[in-house]
């Protein structure tokens, strides 16, 4: 059977692991997919899409600054691309429909729960930023069952809307970084997650000493070849898990392959195979 053709598309986008991630996919699983990664002018993603289509493409992984121009190109969105209000994923249908999803925050979910065993029923979260990444995670993390899940941001303003339009889905709230300390209960938070890209850039926002609870775990949905910031101010706190983001990456990534091809593919093998990769094992 001839190789099926699907993408990354992105600017930039040379630095992608989805080729590499889903090639492992492919081989794992014996379907028949090629995968590439695309670079498109920053104001012509549409026509970018459509030449790839017309060469036979099934489907695409969209990356930045391309997430809200997948959504405006699809003209169906499943219920999780509606809720987050961005598409990271495009399956182009026989019928010639497009459809949009977004498994960004299942595949947060499933890192935290199948790959680090963290129990998040019950938990209480804080959850650092109130960008795009954050409102991709937000439903599925709700859904999880959580006590309590409070999103800090620098602009007080803009974590309050995000809780409030997430409200229908559990118990959330906002607040700003300034005011973190008032909002600390006896205890501190079980897992903290951070949203944003500062760490990567060896930045932080100012964190309070005993944001922590015994037992705690910290998250940083961001991941590079050293640890990041965020993940050596965990362990640096005494977290019990200090976890960057490659599996969130790896699992996000599973499930688009699962939308694409009606098969789920082995994660683990793939995310152990990429931090080599990434440490030039």
């Amino acid at each position: 059977m001839p190789l099926q053709p699907y993408a990354v598309i992105g600017n930039p986008i040379a630095h992608s692991k989805s080729p590499i991630i889903h090639g492992l996919f492919a081989e794992q699983t014996g379907e028949p997919v090629s995968y590439e990664a695309l670079l498109a002018p920053v104001d012509d993603f549409a026509s970018s899409v459509d030449t790839f289509r017309a060469h036979g493409g099934r489907g695409m992984n969209v990356t930045v600054p391309f997430k809200q121009d997948a959504w405006a190109y699809a003209n169906q969105h499943s219920d999780r691309a509606k809720i987050a209000g961005a598409v990271n994923t495009l399956l182009f249908q026989e019928d010639g429909q497009c459809l949009g999803d977004n498994t960004d925050g299942v595949g947060l979910v499933n890192d935290l729960i199948n790959n680090h065993d963290l129990k998040l029923a019950g938990s209480r979260i804080l959850l650092l930023g109130a960008g795009g990444a954050v409102r991709g995670v937000l439903q599925p993390l709700l859904g999880a069952g959580p006590a309590q899940l409070l999103i800090a941001n620098r602009t007080t303003q803009r974590a309050l809307d995000l809780a409030s339009s997430f409200s229908e889905f559990g118990a959330v709230s906002g607040c700003g970084l300034d005011q973190l300390n008032d909002q600390i209960t006896s205890g501190g938070f079980d897992l903290v997650i951070n949203g944003t890209s500062a760490s990567l850039q060896g930045k932080l926002p100012p964190l309070p000493d005993r944001l922590l609870a015994d037992n705690a775990s910290i998250y940083d949905m961001m991941y590079s070849a050293e640890p990041t910031a965020f993940v050596a101010w965990g362990k640096n706190r005494g977290a019990v898990k200090s976890i960057d983001g490659l599996g969130m990456l790896v699992e996000q990534a599973a499930e688009s392959f699962y939308l694409w091809r009606g098969v789920r593919p082995a994660t683990r093998p793939v995310i152990k195979a990429l931090r080599k990769e990434l440490h030039g094992v």
